[in-house]
């Protein structure tokens, strides 16, 4: 049976490193998304690790630039 674990406060960073150092364990990715206007989109793909790697790096940067001063980037 699959575990479900909460990622709440997890940086996408965090992940990334999480799956970097446990890659021959994923199997697929499921993926949750919160939407600005409340609405939450959730599903499962199996895509390869570098498009997964991709992902993970522009939602960092992303959010990296929503929290962070210009003049610290």
């Amino acid at each position: 049976m699959s575990k479900i674990e909460s990622l709440y406060g997890t940086t996408p960073a965090e992940i990334f490193q999480s799956g970097l150092e446990n890659l021959n364990e994923i199997e697929g990715v499921a993926l949750g998304i919160k939407w600005n206007d409340g609405a939450i989109t959730v599903g499962w793909s199996n895509m390869d690790v570098g498009s997964l790697g991709r992902v993970i790096l522009m939602l960092d940067e992303a959010q990296r630039r929503r929290t962070i001063p210009d003049n610290d980037i």
